[in-house]
Parts: structure tokens; sequence; C-alpha cells
């Protein structure tokens, strides 16, 4: 006996669910420029990798003894390769009741979400959904008290895998909360929103009108650092996905992947030599710094928007995946702020947690002062960059360019037993205060009691400004080594490759504190 009448009910069925929410809907989410959660999954995917699980969980309708009809749940979940690995993926389904809580059945995504953790698999989600609804009490026929036990899973997830949040439509309640429950997030411009509450609750909470794009998309999301990366469409942030990931393991107890690359490891840029200004108030571009020392066109920018002094993302050296951060003196002078210590700690955090080697190009004037950044808690910030980077325990390696000052700059370096290294260019000079600001106050009564103050003052800051030579601290070993700045690359490489022999023994999870999103 053969049960192929069964196995082709199963087909007919699938074929249902793949209709997802009906041609309409299907053809009003397309007029709005979205992709169905079908054609994004097939975006992700090496092609025709998906394995689909719970592909005809829905409400069926029965005629006998026949299924007439299957209304699918509104999330699809399952498996697909990305460069020939692993990963698990949980995408909403907008086109059935928007996404909402009462069209979806079963925990299909908690389910997604439980499977990368037992197979150690990375996890993506494709979020596209408003969240709790009202019907769902009609449904039950009582109401309930929230219960956040379901997001453990998510909080346990962040600790061995890597997690990637996608916001590809209006996202509100607990799937915008799921946007951040990660290590990386995008969102999509002018067809992305995510916030708490949409605008119909928030005219109920406050009396005030608002739209959708106003309350929560890239104008504020991007720029208050709750989404890390902006796509022009959706075919961009699937883009940015794969890439994310190729920089990762699949789990903290796998390797990083190594690529191979043609780029020379003993490329000198001819730039470098001249790419900091000799005026220490003139600026300059640090991804040209970037473009000249790593693997060519391997940086993925994480934050662009947010937090700009400081510059943060994933790159390559001679194959090997590294985390990179540089200061930006175009804004705030590159100076750490709430906003740049924010990008810092997620970056620390992220390279630690999946063993990458940190590396830094500092030009770093010190922790941001004034009345706006007290107001914000700079201080308890910096503290908190100044001991998650003391907890960590990756490779790091760093290159001064320019300046380190005050406790901010102290973040160049490290203690401890962890593989540390620091190379100085010649433009390289510091100190716990700046010159300029610092000779007002510890000469003070000299500059007061003299005959043209503004003369003694401009004397005193020449005096100090001629001993501040990166070469008078490498005579007594303040500096171990100052570089050629066109050397940069060839030395970043030999540090990648002792750093690897140390990633090799780090493998596995972290004692230190857990990774917070």
């Amino acid at each position: 006996m053969s049960w192929q009448q069964e196995v082709e009910e199963l087909k007919r069925q699938v074929e249902f669910a793949k209709e997802l929410g009906g041609k309409d809907s299907v053809d009003f989410h397309h007029s709005r420029g979205k992709l169905t959660v079908r054609e994004r999954i097939s975006l992700l995917e090496d092609a025709d990798s998906f394995h689909e699980i719970g592909a005809i969980t829905g409400t069926a309708q029965w005629e006998g003894d026949q299924v007439g009809a299957l209304k699918p749940a509104n999330s699809v979940i399952g498996t697909v390769k990305i460069d020939g690995r692993k990963v698990a993926v949980a995408g909403g389904d907008f086109t059935i009741r928007g996404g909402a809580s009462d069209a979806a059945v079963g925990n299909k995504s908690g389910y997604a979400e439980a499977f990368a953790l037992r197979t150690r698999i990375p996890f993506v989600r494709l979020l596209d959904a408003t969240g709790g609804s009202v019907r769902s009490f009609e449904q039950m026929g009582r109401t309930y008290l929230p219960g956040n036990a379901g997001t453990n899973i998510s909080a346990e997830l962040l600790q061995f895998v890597p997690v990637v949040s996608a916001v590809l439509g209006s996202v509100a309640g607990l799937p915008a909360v799921q946007a951040c429950l990660c290590h990386f997030n995008v969102m999509v411009k002018n067809t992305s929103q995510v916030f708490v509450a949409g605008p119909k609750v928030v005219e109920q909470a406050t009396g005030s009108e608002i739209s959708k794009e106003d309350l929560g998309d890239e104008r504020i999301q991007v720029k208050n650092g709750v989404i890390m990366n902006l796509a022009e469409d959706e075919v961009d942030a699937i883009h940015q996905i794969r890439r994310f990931l190729s920089y990762l393991p699949a789990n903290v107890w796998d390797e990083p992947p190594v690529h191979s690359t043609s780029d020379d490891v003993n490329r000198r840029d001819e730039s470098l030599l001249s790419l900091v200004p000799r005026n220490r108030r003139q600026i300059y571009e640090p991804r040209q710094i970037l473009d000249a020392v790593l693997d060519r066109d391997s940086f993925f920018e994480i934050g662009e928007y947010y937090g700009r002094a400081r510059i943060t993302g994933l790159a390559r050296v001679d194959g090997h995946p590294v985390g990179v951060m540089a200061n930006h003196p175009k804004y705030n002078g590159g100076s750490m702020d709430v906003a740049a210590g924010e990008k810092t700690i997620r970056l620390i955090e992220l390279c630690d947690m999946f063993h990458l080697p940190l590396v830094y190009f500092a030009d770093e004037p010190g922790f941001s002062v004034g009345v706006a950044q007290e107001k914000l808690g700079i201080v308890r910030a910096g503290a908190r960059i100044v001991t998650t980077l003391a907890r960590s325990r990756m490779p790091y390696v760093c290159f001064v360019v320019r300046q380190l000052y005050g406790v901010a700059g102290g973040l160049h370096q490290r203690g401890g037993d962890a593989l540390y290294r620091r190379f100085c260019w010649p433009s390289t000079h510091g100190g716990s205060m700046h010159i300029e600001g610092g000779t007002a106050i510890a000469y003070k009564r000299d500059i007061e009691t003299a005959e043209n103050p503004e003369a003694k003052r401009q004397e005193i800051e020449a005096r100090l400004q001629s001993i501040s030579s990166p070469f008078r601290n490498a005579h007594a070993f303040g500096i171990e080594e100052i570089i050629d700045p066109r050397d940069t690359r060839p030395l970043l490489v030999d540090f990648i490759h002792d750093a690897w022999r140390v990633v090799r023994t780090q493998l596995g999870t972290k004692s230190g504190p857990a990774y917070t999103p």
C-alpha cells in the first residue's frame, strides 16, 4: 500500500500556504514597494536552499474529510544556506492581518529561535509585523496579564550565535523589541518604521496625531542608534545581512571564517605619509586610512549615522575578519560622546563574543565636554566603556594616528595578559589634557600677573608644545614603536597572524558579562 495520495495532499496544502494572504493582499503589499516574506527569503538564501518548517501551519477549512482551503499562519520559518552555511530564519507575513498576533498559529518564531540555539547556527529575523491585537482578547474570551518569558530564549541566543534583525515594514510592540534583540539590525529607507506603539495608540495616549513615518522611520531610529544601518531597498537590506554574517562564525565555538584574498600583505600606500595634516586643527577623512590599510573593499560600516565621532565596522586583514574603529575628527573633533561610546561598547562586545581581533585607528581628543553631555551622563557612559574594554579578551591592536588625551584617550590601551599591541605614527601627541586648555589652569597666576597675559600664555604654550614630540616619549619607552605610516598594513597583517593563534585558544563561551543589545 502506498501513501502517495497523502503526499499529494501535502503538496496541495503547501500550495495553499504559498498563496499567503491571497492575491489582493499580495498585490497591495507590492504596490507599497514591499516584497512578500517568501520573496525576502528567496533573496536571503543560496539558490534553492530553503527548508521550510511548519509549512502548512494555519487555519484549515474542512469539507468533509478534505481541506478545502487553508489560511496560513502569518509567519514563515525554516533554514537557508548563506555562503554554504546553514542559518535559521523567521519572517513575518504582513499580508495576513498585518502580521498581528491574532493571526499567529503556534509559536513558530520561538520554535525557530530554539532551533537556532540547539543547532548552534545564526538566526535571522525578517520583521514586518504589528505585534499584539485586541482581537486576541475576543478569540480567547478573556484578557490576560502580559509576560515576557518567551524573550528568555532571545536573550540566551545572543550569547551563543550571531543574531540579525531586519525591519522591513511597520514594526510595533514585541516585534519592535525583537528588532533590537540582535547583534546587527537594518531598516529600509522610505518603507520601514519601528515604534513601541503605532500612531492610533499614540493618539489615544497623548491626544496628538502623528504619522507612522514621523513616529519611527529612519529619520528617528537610525539617527538615535535603535537601528544600526539603513538600506536603500529590501534587496540592499538582505545584501547587508548576508555581508554581516560573512565576517562571523556560526557560533562562539567555531573559528571566524577566513577568506582567500589577492591583496598584497606588504602593500605600502604612499597616501598614508601625508594623510594626517601637520596643522593639528585641520581634519582629514579617516576612511581613507581604512581603505589604505585593510583588505581592499572589505570594510563593512555599522552605525554610520549614529555617534558619528566614532567609525565602527567589520573588515578583513589578509582574509581574516576583524572589528574596526576609528575616531572621525569632522564630528565633535572625534571626541567620545555618549552615542560614540555606545557604538564602541557594541563593537567591543561583538568582537569579544565571536573572537574577532579589534583594530583601532586612534585620534582621541578625550571625552566630550559641556553641559549637554553632562546631562546625558557622559561620566557614567565613560565608566562603562572603560570596564567593557578592560574585561574583554579578544586580541587588540591600536595605531595612534594623531592624538590621545584623558581617560578616553587611555582606551587605546589594555592591561592584563590579553594580546595587545600599539604602534604610533610620527603625528602622535597626547597627555592627561590638552596643552591649549591646560595652560590656562596650570599657569593661571603666571599668566594673570604678566605684563601681557596673552603673550605670556602663548609663550608657555609654545614651550610645552616643543616637548610634545613623540620622539621624547619614545626615548623613555613611553612609546614602544614609532612607525612609518606606510608600514601600517604590513605590521597589522603580522599582528593578525599572531592574533589568530590566540583566537584559536579562546573559542567557546565567555566567562565575562553577557552581551547586551
